[in-house]
């Protein structure tokens, strides 16, 4: 993979890996604060498990990302980026529909981003 697609698909893992700390560990805290104004105050305490569900999915897309950077095999690695990109993307497509318009900026874009300079790498 060309560099820029690895440096734009670690961001995406980034991303997802702050997902992950704020729905899993620190959505009464930092949760609350970043969906301040989006979601009632008594909203977070009732959710927190659910939070943490979606939180481990947001896991496994950060694995799935880390992984395609440390394949060796240039077209093994493209293909199993390809595919977590894609479903990052889809994923930030329908909570910008469903959720927030937010979402669409903070994670479908950054995924079509790498999407796209990986489709052209």
């Amino acid at each position: 993979m060309h560099l820029v697609s690895q440096i734009l698909i670690a961001l995406v893992a980034l991303i997802h890996l702050y997902f992950v700390y704020l729905e899993m560990f620190a959505w009464e805290t930092a949760g609350r604060r970043a969906f301040k104004g989006a979601l009632k105050p008594e909203f977070f305490t009732p959710t927190k498990v659910l939070a943490a569900n979606q939180g481990l999915y947001n896991g496994f897309l950060v694995a799935g990302l880390v992984w395609s950077l440390l394949i060796q095999d240039a077209e093994w690695a493209k293909n199993v980026a390809l595919f977590f990109l894609i479903c990052v993307l889809v994923a930030g497509l329908y909570g910008a529909t469903t959720a927030s318009r937010k979402i669409l900026y903070v994670q479908a874009l950054p995924a079509a981003l790498a999407l796209g300079a990986l489709l052209l790498a």
